[in-house]
Formats: structure tokens, sequence, C-alpha cells
């Protein structure tokens, strides 16, 4: 199926870091002994070669790699002393603590490790020196092996041969291993952990059983591949004590030194409750510092704004954490992002989750300086209710005069020891910075501790905020989404539900609008999809009577007020450009697509756009108060780049600032977007149309709902419709066409030049949505207007001449085509040049129209010559370019070039689908042609896939009765047919027949050619005379349609020599098959007919002729040419190359005189006569088979 591209005149248009962080590591300073003198205190055992098990030498220099063993204390466990005596050695090995130490010492060497470590046997816990510098160095030691080895004596694996998991996973999860305190730093410590059953048999790694360890522990994933446990909260690491318990009681509180990385020297006998006691000290002191007591003052959360059901934003949290963990300066964080995306409830989760890090966290109100001083006298208040003999601030009223509280506060906080505290600033939207004339500005500078110390985290909407290391907080994913909506709802299970999907999508994870949603969905008893209907038609009525939110300030149709007001002060064109975007589509909005306005334009506008630096001023406010993004996208862009707003901002846009619909907003919108529609001809016309296809689809709406004055404006629609029609749209395309014919026979007339450039692009509309009859009215239309009032020679007129053309070769009228483009092309040579792109367009014409006359030698010089300009006047990747690859590859595989067709075929779908997209008609055509190469190299899974993501793409685009989905439907009924599906193909081919009958009428070539196949198919299933009727109408149809020679009708003509040999009747089929294959050979040329699969099946079904009439030299020789064929088109494997192989291998070797000509000659002694050797020569020259 061959693709021509659409022409047409058209009505001549105005022409129209974030920075890097550095991140400064925390250099923790422990009350514990360095990794060297950590690892010297450890005593190994070694295995010796001949299997004695001794304690290393600890003087024989560094620490060697080792194993280490995790278990649970039995009886009769092997101690240090008996293993260091090595008396009785005989009763230490029959204990049953032995077994384990052998168990490690053998895994060990397996893994080729000398020594090891095992609790029971290498601690002296005789020596209370030793043992307190065993537990505080514990952690470390299983930290540093190079494997650690958990031995469960409880799991046990039956001895069947089979690694079932299933057989022991019950016992695993039950396991006393994960209740006891030691195995919890046993388990999180090590990098590489390995269980295993009491019979030494290895159930997994830590890594390949993490699920079911998180799943019985509670511990998290990121936890047990290792990452910092200072990622983890105290809170946390408490959590994955909690159920875990020791034989000695102040052990429960010992096992945990490590895990929270202090450092105590153990006391048995204090008591449990005293143990743990010790440890909150230890914590405390290490991250709070030293004389932490002194400045500690407890977190108040109701100085915090309410939180919601908070989804834990992991990423910002950790990143909040990696840069305030270092105390030993102070350190800023500024959250900065879009009203109401959660910038203060990632605040708030910070602080309860990290409240242990610090000695106080204070919550300050940076709205402005007012309420920042009464934030200042609540923490004066929370300092002294935890130090009331605080001397200065018990002192004085700390209700007169407020700016001494705050100075008196900054001293506090700024006290040398007084390190590790943390302030928030929540919502410093106003900062008083120059070109802010807002005296109600914050100087947050004023309120700022000066001392270096201590952790800020600042919230903001600005950008203009700069006092520390920014975090973009970013909108949440469709899954955290879901979640904030189901919980403040209460409506659980709804992550398939696909309403509440699509309704999430529409909020674009803005936690504020999901909350509002959440809350009014809790009260109200609607579906998901009734919400979103009232959303988008009914918002400011739905956010106003939509429950009020405890943990938000503002509601989602107030909360951007204030902002904009601040921005109608400073800029009002900033304001007002705002504003327009209600008219626009929200997303990529850019300088040059509101350059088109004019003089009848307010005048704000025509400023705007008069310059770049004015549009760039108004922008950049915008985006400095987090209303509007800036595209950062890396990726490959025409023009300038552009703009966007949230969804959300643009619902409130729309029904908040645009509460009264400006009509004139809406025109100025429309005659931007139409503006800027590109010619064909432009550089990356592709990429600039899809840029303005979101906008082009509001304005549409706009249109069709009366919301725009459309007086005068046919000629936007003119522009829209062809940005339509140019993507493949042409539903929407039609209806933009007919209202700009409306309005331009009303204010031009019918015969206006104007007129007919919208008559001829509705030709090319309905001829591209198969509509050929009522294409053609509109080209002959606009061709004898154009003729009458441009002239025959005008290239106007000669565009609707040779679209015309392209009409009547897809009416199979191709002598009609040939004449309407020889007479455009002599028209656009003189006119234009011959290296004019539109020249060029008739070139590659003509090509398609010698492809279909089968004259492929005219048609690829045609091709050619349009590629080579193409490329130069447009580029390699230009649509034109790439329409011209495709049809080269059609010609390839017409000619059996099959591996310079595969190569024009993925360049061309390579370029379609980057430039238009995938589901494009042009991308669609060529992904048919590919399935078409497939088949034909016998790839028919392949092939499958090509045609059914074709047919899909074209139901979509053009409907199921279109030409172009009735060609794939064909193609995937031959398909069928080879898979041996034949009912399938049957009902393929009667849809494909029926859809073009009435399409195209019953001898158009496309019809034939269905025809062709169903004769193939009735064949295949013995339905011999339906078949031969099938063959012989498609053949008449063909010879007057195409010609007696041409490639196709050829085809038919094999088929039914086919279909003679299988009725017997043999002679007519030598006729057939004689007649094809010279004809190829005469289309084709000898050298191209060698591997033209056509010809080949030809030779192939000649072969069995000869050998069923018993010339099996013939036979040979004819087989031979086409496995020669086969083997270069589909490969040596192929089963078409099988197939010949095994014909030859059945044949015998006999000399021609005496087997052939039995069947042809009927009497006796003719083979040998003079005359039938001649005849038999003559045939093999005429076959070309020697």
């Amino acid at each position: 199926m061959q693709v021509t591209p659409r022409y047409a005149t058209i009505q001549p248009r105005r022409r129209r870091l974030r920075p890097q962080l550095h991140i400064l590591l925390n250099a923790q300073l422990f009350n514990v002994p360095t990794f060297k003198s950590h690892m010297s205190l450890i005593r190994l055992l070694q295995r010796k070669p001949n299997g004695e098990i001794v304690f290393r030498d600890s003087t024989s220099g560094e620490v060697p790699a080792y194993a280490i063993l995790s278990h649970t204390w039995g009886e009769e466990e092997v101690v240090y002393q008996e293993l260091k005596k090595g008396k009785d050695k005989s009763k230490t090995m029959n204990k049953a603590g032995w077994r384990k130490i052998q168990f490690c010492a053998k895994q060990a060497a397996v893994d080729g490790l000398e020594y090891f470590w095992v609790d029971t046997c290498c601690i002296d816990k005789k020596n209370a020196v030793e043992l307190g510098a065993a537990i505080n160095s514990m952690f470390r030691w299983y930290q540093h092996a190079a494997r650690c080895y958990v031995y469960l004596s409880d799991v046990s694996t039956p001895d069947t041969g089979v690694d079932d998991q299933r057989a022991w996973e019950e016992a695993f999860r039950k396991s006393r291993w994960f209740t006891r305190g030691w195995t919890l730093q046993e388990l999180i410590a090590p990098r590489l952990v390995d269980f295993f059953s009491s019979e030494g048999g290895r159930l997994g790694s830590k890594l390949s059983l993490e699920s079911k360890i998180s799943e019985i522990t509670g511990i998290s994933n990121k936890a047990l591949r290792g990452d910092p446990l200072s990622n983890f909260s105290i809170k946390e690491r408490r959590f994955w004590a909690e159920h875990r318990h020791t034989t000695i009681e102040e052990d429960e509180a010992y096992c945990l030194i490590g895990i929270f990385g202090v450092s105590m020297v153990p006391n048995y006998g204090e008591t449990r409750d005293q143990a743990f006691r010790r440890l909150e000290d230890e914590i405390h002191r290490m991250y709070k510092g030293v004389g932490f007591e002194q400045f500690a003052v407890g977190l108040n959360l109701a100085s915090f704004p309410q939180a919601t059901q908070f989804v834990a934003r992991e990423k910002e949290l950790s990143e909040i954490h990696e840069l305030l963990q270092d105390h030993s300066s102070r350190t800023c964080v500024i959250l900065h992002g879009l009203g109401g995306i959660g910038k203060t409830q990632l605040a708030i989760t910070y602080a309860r989750r990290y409240k242990e890090k610090y000695t106080a966290i204070f919550w300050l109100n940076a709205n402005d300086e007012d309420l920042l001083k009464l934030s200042f006298r609540d923490i004066a208040q929370q300092v002294l209710r935890y130090h009331p003999s605080t001397t200065v601030l018990s002192s004085i009223d700390l209700d007169k005069d407020l700016d001494q509280v705050v100075s008196i506060v900054k001293d506090w906080l700024d006290s040398l020891r007084n390190a590790r505290w943390l302030m928030i600033y929540d919502n410093f939207d106003n900062p008083k910075i120059p070109g802010n004339p807002d005296n109600s500005a914050v100087d947050i500078h004023q309120f700022l501790p000066r001392s270096d110390h201590g952790s800020v985290i600042i919230t903001t909407r600005s950008s203009q905020v700069r006092q520390g290391i920014r975090i973009h907080v970013q909108r949440l994913d469709v899954r955290e989404s879901l979640e904030i909506v189901s919980n403040i709802s209460g409506r659980k299970g709804i992550e398939k539900d696909p309403d509440a999907i699509v309704l999430v999508k529409e909020l674009d994870g803005l936690p504020l609008a999901l909350s509002t949603a959440g809350a009014y969905l809790e009260h109200i008893t609607i579906s998901f999809s009734d919400y979103l209907q009232l959303y988008k038609t009914s918002w400011l009525k739905l956010q106003t009577t939509s429950p009020l939110l405890d943990s938000y300030d503002r509601t989602l149709h107030t909360t951007w007020q204030i902002t904009f007001d601040r921005i109608q002060q400073q800029n009002p064109a900033s304001a007002k450009l705002l504003k327009l975007w209600a008219y626009f589509d929200r997303q990529d909005l850019w300088f040059d697509l509101l350059r088109h306005a004019n003089s009848v334009d307010d005048e704000w506008i025509q400023k705007l756009t008069k310059d770049e630096l004015n549009f760039n001023e108004a922008i950049t406010l915008l985006c400095t108060f987090g209303l509007v993004d800036p595209d950062r996208s890396p990726q490959q862009q025409v023009g300038a780049r552009g703009y966007s707003v949230h969804s959300c901002v643009h619902s409130w846009i729309v029904f908040v600032l645009n509460k009264e619909w400006d009509k004139s907003l809406a025109r100025l919108a429309l005659t931007c977007v139409a503006s800027e529609v590109p010619d064909l001809t432009e550089k990356h016309w592709w990429l600039s149309q899809q840029r303005l296809l979101q906008h082009t689809t509001r304005q549409a709406f706009f249109i069709v709902d009366a919301k725009v004055d459309i007086d005068g404006l046919y000629w936007c629609f003119h522009n829209l419709g062809d940005l339509y029609s140019d993507q493949s749209k042409l539903i929407e395309a039609e209806k933009m066409y007919l209202r700009a014919l409306e309005g331009k026979e009303k204010a031009l007339g019918p015969d206006h030049t104007s007129t007919l450039d919208t008559v001829n692009n509705l030709g090319i509309l309905y001829k591209d949505q198969g509509k050929l009859a009522e294409a053609e009215k509109m080209y002959l239309r606009a061709l004898e207007g154009c003729e009458k009032a441009l002239g025959p020679d005008h290239t106007s007129t000669l565009d609707t001449v040779n679209n015309l053309g392209i009409l009547y070769s897809n009416q199979g009228k191709l002598a009609e085509a040939e004449k309407m483009y020889l007479r455009a092309l002599e028209g656009k040579e003189k006119a234009l040049g011959p290296d004019h792109t539109s020249t060029l367009d008739t070139v590659h014409n003509l090509g398609s129209l010698y492809s279909d006359q089968g004259k492929l030698a005219e048609a690829e010089k045609m091709y050619l010559r349009a590629l080579e300009g193409c490329e130069k006047a447009l580029g390699p990747d230009h649509t034109s370019t790439l329409d011209t690859v495709n049809n080269l590859g059609i010609l390839y595989s017409n000619q059996g070039k099959l591996v310079e067709v595969e190569k024009m075929y993925l360049r061309a779908l390579e370029g379609c689908e980057k430039a238009l997209g995938p589901d494009h008609t042009s991308t669609l055509n060529t992904v048919n042609n590919l399935g078409i190469l497939y088949s034909n190299q016998g790839k028919l899974a392949e092939a499958e896939k090509m045609y059914l993501r074709a047919l899909e793409g074209y139901e979509k685009a053009l409907g199921p009765d279109h030409t172009s989905t009735l060609n794939t439907v064909t193609n995937l009924g031959l398909l069928y047919s080879d898979q041996g599906k034949l009912a399938e193909a049957e009902k393929m081919y009667l849809r494909a027949l029926e859809g073009y009958e009435k399409a195209l009428g019953p001898d158009h070539t496309s019809t034939l050619n269905t025809v062709n196949n169903l004769g193939i198919l009735y064949s295949n299933q013995g339905k011999l005379a339906e078949a031969e009727k099938m063959y012989l109408r498609a053949l008449e149809g063909k010879e007057k349609a195409l010609g007696p020679d041409h490639t196709s009708t050829l085809d038919t003509v094999h088929n039914l020599g086919s279909l003679y040999s299988d009725q017997g009747k043999l002679a007519e089929a030598e006729k057939m098959y004689l007649r094809a294959l010279q004809g190829y050979e005469n289309a084709l040329g000898l050298e191209l007919t060698s591997s033209y699969l056509p010809a080949l099946n030809t030779m192939f079904a000649f072969g069995d002729l000869f050998s069923q009439t018993d010339r099996k030299d013939m036979a040979r020789a004819i087989y031979n040419r086409a496995l020669s064929g086969y083997t270069i088109v589909q490969g040596p494997s192929s089963k078409r190359s099988r197939q010949v192989e095994d014909r030859l291998q059945a044949l015998q070797v006999t000399s021609v005189e005496s087997n052939v000509g039995q069947n042809e000659f009927t009497e006796p002694g003719v083979a040998n006569s003079r005359s039938f050797k001649q005849k038999i020569r003559k045939l093999g020259r005429r076959l070309n088979i020697r």
C-alpha cells in the first residue's frame, strides 16, 4: 500500500537551577574506641588444615577477613574457658554447642575464610572489662565481618532432595531467632547474611528473603539493605526492638547500644528501667550535645499548624535530614513550592520524625513581622515553662515589648552550648527585597539568630528567598494522591478504581486539592466521576461549599488570592497575563504565541508583546511567586521554552480571576493560536503543530460553546482545520473547514481565491477520509475557480491539479492521474524551478503512479529525484522526505530488494514516530508496510504485530471503513491464510471486499486484489469452482485497469496456474506459469526477477509441474533457480528454502531424454525425437534455465 502526501495552499497568514547542594558530613564524636581499637579487641577462631579449631594468635598483625555466627543460645554452649584450656577436649566436643562451632568453621572454609567468630566462646564473660568492651564493639564486629551465618536451630529442612521453600517457611517465620534482642544488630549490621537450617542447609540470604524478613520484623527494606542507621528516626529504631527479649533484663538496653551508635558501660544488676534511662541519656547526649538538659524544650504540637493525614515524602524527608544532620555550623533549608503543595505538612512531618535529634523545635508564622514577633513570644513562654529560672526572660513582661522579647530569645538561641535547636519559619512568602513595594514585606534577617549553629527550615512560595539550600517541593504521584483521598474520605480500596485515578490525575498531585476532594467525598455520597464533573463545571461553587480543612489556613479558591494581589501591586501586566491564561491551555505558553496581538487589542498586550524583555519581566514575576513553572525539560523543542501552570491553579484562574467571561480575551487567544499554525514548508512544522495542538483543542471548545466572538475570523478556522488535518484529526478538521467555508462564502464570495483555498483543502480532507466522490467535487470546483481567477499556470491552480492526480490515482484512474501529474509538473518546473519543494511533491507522486503502473524503473528515478531534492531543501527528517523514503521501500519490495526495503521502512518509521507520533496515519502506513515485509520474509509473528498495531491505529484515526483500514484488513487476511487460519482469513477478506466495493467500486484494483485473495483462500479450502470465478473476475478487471503485463495482473495469472494444476489441467497451468514468469522478467529484468518473491513462487510451482509431468531435469534446474532466490530473500533456513531442498532431494537424477515429455506428447518414441529435444531447449531458454 503506497501513501501520497497531502499538498494544498492555504490562507496567507500574518507571519506570524537549582544550586548544587554542599553537604557537610556529620563528624559525630562518640566516647567509644576507634575502628582500629574496636577490631584489635576481637578474638577470632582459626580452623587449621587438619580441621583443628584454635584461637588465632592476637599478635599476628592486621585483623584478617572473618565469618561471624548469629544464633540463639541453648543448653551446653561452649564457653571461652573450655576452649582456651584445651583439656577434656572430647568432653567439649560432645557438647551440643560444639556442633554450631563446627558448622561455622566448615561454612567459612566453603566461603574461603580461615577465621571466624562465635560469641559463646570468643568473649571471656568472666572479665567484666572485656565483656563491657565487647558489648560496645559487637555491632562493628558484625558490621565488618566478611559473612554472617544465621544458624536457626528450630528450623529444619526435610531431606527430600528438592528445595521447596514451603516446607520450612512457617518454621522460619516462627523462629525464636526473630524474637531475641541481640539478633537485631546481628541482622542489620553485616552486609552479607546467610540463613541456615539446623541441618546446615542454606535457606537463603538477607537479600533473597528480604520481603519475608521485613514482614516478620517490621524493619524497612532500606535498613536491611544497609542504609545508614542515622537515616532512621530514634522512634523507628525503638520500634524494631519493641517485641524482642533477652535472658538478662539489662541486656534489653545493652543490645541496642550499636543500633543507636552510642557507648555505655554495662552495669548488670542495675535493673532494666535504669539501663534504659542511661541509654536514653546517651542517645540525647549524642544527638543534642553534652549538657543538653539546660536547653531542652519539649515539642509543643499546639504551636504547630494542624497536621493532616500526611503521605510521607521519603525522598524530600531524607534530603532535609541529610542537609540538617551536621551541627558544626548553621544550616538552612528552604522548602519552596506552589501554595497548597504541602510544604508546611512536610516540615511538620520532619519535625515529628526527627525530634530526638534536637533539644528544641520552634514553629514561627512568617506571614508578616507582627506574627513573627508573636511567635517569638510563644517561644519565650515555652522556654520559661521548661526553664523558669532563665533570668532575663523571667524578668520582662512578654506581652509589652515584643522587640525586646525577640532580642532576648535570639540571645538564648545564640548561647554557645545551645547548638541543637531547629527553627521553622512557615509561610515566608513576602520577602523584603529590592523592587518589592509592599510595606508588609518581611525582613527575615531581623528574626534569625546570629550565631553559626542550629538548624533552620523556611517554607515559601517565593523563589527569591535565598537564605539557604532550596528544595523544590514537587507534586505527588498518582499512588500518593490516591492515598490522601482514601485517608481523608474514608473510602478504602480505591487504588485500582479508574474514576478515582482520573480524578487524582486531574488534581495533579496538589495535596490541598486532594484533601479538599477527600473532605467533600467524606460528607457527600457521590461518586468520583460525579465529583470530577462538578469540579469541571461548577468549580467555584464546589470549592466554597466544601468542608474547611483544619490542616490548611486557606481554601483552594483563596490560597492564591493574596499572592495574586501582591503580583498585581508589583506588575499589573503580570496579573493580566495570568488572567489571559484562562483562554489558553494550562501547559506551554511562550512569547511567540502571544506576538500576534494587533492594534485593536488592549494596550497592555501590545506593550507586553512589543519587546520580549517586557514579556520576560512579567512572566518572571509569576515564576517568582510560584504560580508559573518554566519548562526545564531537556527534550527537543521548536522556538523558545514555554511556561506552564498547575491544573488547579488554571481552574482557579478560569473560575475566580475570570468569573466574568471576557470574549475579547477569548478572541485574542484564538487569533494568537491560529496565526501561529506553521506552513508545511517550515522546518520542523510537525513539532510546532504538536506544540499548538492542546491550545487548538481549547479554542475549538470555545468556538463550539459560543464563548468567543468569531465575526471575521473565518481565516482562523481555516488554519485550525489545517492543523487538525495535518495531525490526522479529520473529524475536527472537517468542522473547522466547513465553518471557514461558510464564513468566506458570505464575506468574500464563492469564487474568491481564499474561499477556493478552503474548498481545495476540503477536497484533501475528503480524500483522506475515503470520501472520493465528495473530494472530486471539491477539487473540480477549486480547479475551475482558480483557472478563472488566477489562470491555468498559477501555482495555486497547479496544486489543485496535483491533488486531482492523487485522487484519480486512489480511484484507480491511472491514465487520468498521469495527465494531471504531468501538467502539474510541467507548470511547477516553469513557475518554481525543478528543485522547489512543491515541484518535488509532484515528482514524488509521479513515482507513486509509475509504481502502481508497474513501471518500476521510472518510479525509482522519480523517487530518487524527490528524495535527493527533499533532503537538500528540507532535511533528512522532514515528513516529506520520510514519505519518499517509505515509498522507496515499497518500490524496493516490488523489485525484490528486501535488504534495502527494511532499511527504508525502519528509517521512515523512526522518523515518523519522532516527528508525528506513533498513532499518526503516516506512521501507521509504514507500520503496515513493515508488516508486509516481515510476512514476505516469513516472520509471521512480527508481521501480525505490525498489522494489528496499524489496524487499531487506522480504526481510531480514520474509522473501520476507510480504505487504509481496509488495506490492513486485507493484509491480515493474507497473513492468516499463510498461518493456516482460513476461517479468520475469510472474515478479513469479506470485510475488505465489502468495504472496497462500497468505497471504490467493483472494478478498482484494491477490490480486485481482494477478489484475487479470496480466490487463493477458496483454493486452499478446496472450493475450486468458487476460486476459479474469483480469479477470472480479478484477471479481467486487472487487465482492463492495469494492462496484461502489470505485476499485479501477473500475480493473478500465477494463481490461475496454481488452480489449474490443482484441477489436473496441467497444460493450462503451464501456459499461466509461463505467461507469469515471462511477464515478471519483462517488467523487472532478469536480475531482479531472481529475488522477486512472486516470481520465485512461480518458479517453485513450475518445478512442481515439471516434476509432476516427469520432466525431472527441467524441475531440478528451475528448483535450483528458485532456491537461490529464496536463500537471498528469506534465508537458507526459511520454510520455503527447506521445501525446495526437500523437492530436490526427492528427484532422481535421470536424463532429460528418457524422462520428459511423456505427459505432454503421447506418441511413442517422441521423447527421443530431434524436434522434441529442440522444444525442450526452447522452453528452457524461455524459462532462463539450462
